[in-house]
């Protein structure tokens, strides 16, 4: 997918988030957003994935040549944020099949592949509600990363994961990023985004930069 932003600002109320931001992420690019907490890289993201939109500006989303109508960019994007929720009501098994409804996953991956992958096969029919912490994020990333969607968005994705599971995460980000245009949203933890080729300071985009 292709990202073409035009003079984009987000405002909420008085606050000003970012502003001027003009830009273009090419297909198959891999960015960094980078930036201390509350610096706006969340605001940035969901913007990026039409959770958002601009307060002033545009944002073209293009997948082949093809403008992407903005009621229509979700069902191109999946992301994995540490403040967006999972199905806690459903056990992992059918918190996954339903997340495939909405977001096939990738050629070969099956629901039982998914818990696999994120080593949680033991926990198929556990009520998501009672994972841990790491486990939740671990599955967060798995959804996220193992759908086919052209573009690939992950906020902060070392949150709550210990050594041997961000190791865990590059890998599978490794194996599955090809083709696909990613933006990771990082404070600057190298191991969360050193796929990355191209790297924005979200301070250039403040106020107080202008």
């Amino acid at each position: 997918m292709q990202l073409l932003l035009t003079d984009i600002t987000k405002h909420f109320g008085r606050e000003v988030v970012f502003q001027g931001l003009t830009h273009s992420l090419a297909s198959g690019s891999r960015t960094a957003i980078l930036g201390a907490n509350g610096s706006g890289k969340s605001t940035l993201l969901q913007v990026l994935g039409g959770a958002l939109t601009p307060t002033t500006g545009s944002i073209v989303h293009r997948v082949e040549g093809r403008d992407i109508p903005q009621e229509a960019v979700y069902r191109h994007v999946s992301i994995a944020a540490p403040y967006l929720g999972l199905y806690e009501d459903l056990s992992l098994k059918q918190a996954v099949e339903f997340h495939a409804r909405f977001k096939p996953l990738r050629k070969g991956i099956t629901p039982a592949e998914v818990a696999r992958i994120a080593y949680l096969e033991h926990a198929l029919e556990k009520p998501v509600l009672n994972f841990s912490s790491g486990m939740k994020q671990r599955l967060k990333l798995a959804l996220a990363i193992l759908s086919d969607t052209p573009l690939l968005l992950l906020d902060e994705p070392a949150s709550n994961l210990d050594a041997e599971a961000i190791a865990w995460y590059r890998e599978l980000l490794r194996a599955h990023v090809e083709g696909r245009t990613l933006v990771v949203a990082s404070n600057r933890q190298q191991a969360e985004h050193d796929l990355c080729t191209e790297l924005l300071e979200i301070e250039r985009w403040k106020p107080s930069a202008a």
